[in-house]
């Protein structure tokens, strides 16, 4: 069959976009592991790609477009430190640089180092505050305003941030490697960290129509399942994943027919995705086996312990209140002292929950925190304390930035009589 130019540019761009959903990682990583230059390295694999643009619809896509582009961003690695050392006594390094690409590149298969690339990025000495944002970027290629935009700064300075990070890579000569099992946990420890983070602001968009978001929680799982695969030894690698897609499986769930908010307890378990629900116990117990327990296999098990709840009709808070034990003792964060809280409140009641909440007094940061006062504004209410509850709701609705949200929290303020308990 015949086929035009412009069949053949809508060919080029469509396998351009798949590869690089695929494999820009991989290949990023491929040319920073030996260029020992993230920035160089993606500058050269964009550059490889327009050219692709620009043969691929005359000469038609490669058989192994991830090998094609390899070759030419490869070239143009080496041209471009040429260029930047032209100045310098630098032709030993270049010379071992072209030959470790070279080298490498001869092998069947790209060897796959993203981890090696996130350890990186994950270093010590990169700010903590951008490293979920260069991971995202450099293992994932997605841009600084979209990244900008899930994490609420300007594009203009998360571009900056996003380039003084690759600099300090760059300059402090931080290695491109799994550190060792000293090292390790921290180091890890960083990665889950910045993935879970960037999941949570995608998670903001329950309806998925925010497509900066969207594509943050698509791609902290496709990240998520990468390091779970990569160490599968890793318990808490796997407690993540787990953790993720328990949440995910209940996305359908949180908004009704008409877009209102749906709380836990009032969803449809029909709704949820119950082969994502497999597989997160699945991978609960395969945790388990390391008897190591941590963080996200213990966030992994409550949201586990809600399923079941609501599965058999069987109430299990006090196992549930013996996790957030666990997890306090761990982290010590004041959103587990408030989830653990509400565990309570079904045990012993609201004043029994209220006595055990953090105090603003002694965490400032609640003071901005949403779920605090819509959590105190709801047990308030349950003691009758209705001017206290109405001024925590009022407090709850102005920090709340989903509007379906703040519409369910007016609704629950507008329920409380008006005026003093009797």
């Amino acid at each position: 069959m015949f086929m035009t130019f412009h069949d053949g540019q809508e060919r080029a761009r469509s396998t351009a976009d798949t590869v690089a959903r695929r494999s820009y990682g991989k290949l990023v990583a491929f040319l920073a592991v030996r260029t020992r230059d993230v920035a160089a390295a993606e500058d050269a694999l964009s550059e490889a790609f327009a050219s692709a643009l620009a043969d691929w619809p005359r000469n038609g896509c490669p058989s192994n477009p991830e090998a094609w582009l390899l070759t030419v961003a490869r070239r143009k690695a080496i041209d471009m430190a040429r260029g930047r050392r032209r100045h310098e006594n630098a032709g030993e390094q270049l010379r071992v640089m072209a030959e470790s690409l070279d080298a490498a590149a001869a092998e069947s298969e790209i060897p796959d180092e993203r981890l090696a690339l996130m350890f990186a990025c994950a270093h010590p000495a990169i700010d903590a505050g951008i490293r979920a944002p260069l991971i995202l970027q450099v293992v994932l290629g997605l841009d600084a305003a979209m990244i900008a935009s899930a994490f609420l700064v300007s594009p203009v300075a998360m571009g900056k941030r996003l380039v003084r990070a690759k600099d300090k890579i760059r300059q402090a000569g931080i290695p491109f490697s799994i550190p060792g099992r000293n090292e390790l946990p921290g180091r890890l420890d960083t990665i889950l960290g910045s993935i879970y983070a960037a999941f949570a602001e995608g998670w903001t968009d329950p309806g998925g129509t925010d497509v900066a978001r969207r594509n943050l929680t698509e791609e902290s799982f496709f990240l998520a399942r990468l390091v779970a695969e990569m160490l599968p030894q890793e318990p808490e690698a796997l407690g993540l994943l787990a953790l993720m897609l328990h949440a995910e499986a209940r996305r359908r769930a949180r908004r009704s027919a008409d877009g209102e908010y749906v709380p836990l307890a009032e969803q449809d378990p029909a709704l949820w995705d119950w082969e994502m629900i497999e597989e997160a116990e699945a991978l609960l117990l395969a945790a388990s086996h390391w008897k190591a327990i941590g963080r996200y296999q213990l966030e992994g098990a409550l949201q586990s312990a809600h399923v079941f709840r609501r599965r058999t009709g069987r109430g299990n808070w006090p196992e549930v209140v013996q996790l957030y034990d666990a997890l306090w003792a761990i982290c010590g964060s004041p959103v587990v002292a408030i989830n653990r809280a509400l565990a309570i409140a079904e045990i012993h009641g609201a004043s029994a929950a209220l006595d055990v909440m953090p105090s603003v007094s002694a965490d400032g940061r609640l003071a901005e925190y949403q779920p605090y006062w819509a959590t105190r504004a709801e047990l308030l209410a349950k003691t009758s304390a209705h001017e206290e509850a109405r001024h925590a709701y009022e407090i709850a609705i102005g920090l709340e930035r989903d509007p379906a949200v703040r519409r369910f929290l007016e609704k629950r303020l507008s329920r409380l009589p008006l005026g003093p308990a009797c």
